[in-house]
């Protein structure tokens, strides 16, 4: 269950500071507000879990699921890898280690 909160955790550090480069970058304020909101959320997750709370895993792996899907579409019209890729891989290991770390 460790793994699956550090999965977590780090995927809503990478979300926060992929938000603020964007932001940077491009002035996009959507890439800061939505970076900062999902980041927030993984971290929540992670730590409501941490915490013994049942479900933070379960915040964290929809929020997860909800990014690879928009960073699906984005690397599709875009045809960027980056930060698409990145996030897109970055989201389906996520997903991967909560999933396995699951109690059985």
């Amino acid at each position: 269950m460790i793994s699956g909160i550090i999965a977590a955790i780090a995927y809503g550090i990478l979300s926060i500071v992929g938000g603020i480069m964007g932001y940077a970058q491009a002035q996009s304020k959507i890439s800061l507000i939505s970076g900062s909101i999902s980041g927030i959320l993984l971290i929540l997750g992670g730590a409501l879990e941490w915490f013994g709370v049942t479900g933070g895993l379960i915040l964290a792996a929809i929020v997860a699921a909800v990014l690879v899907v928009v960073f699906a579409v984005r690397l599709f019209k875009t045809r960027k890898l980056m930060p698409a890729g990145l996030m897109i891989v970055a989201g389906v290991v996520t997903l991967l280690v909560i999933w396995l770390a699951q109690p059985t």
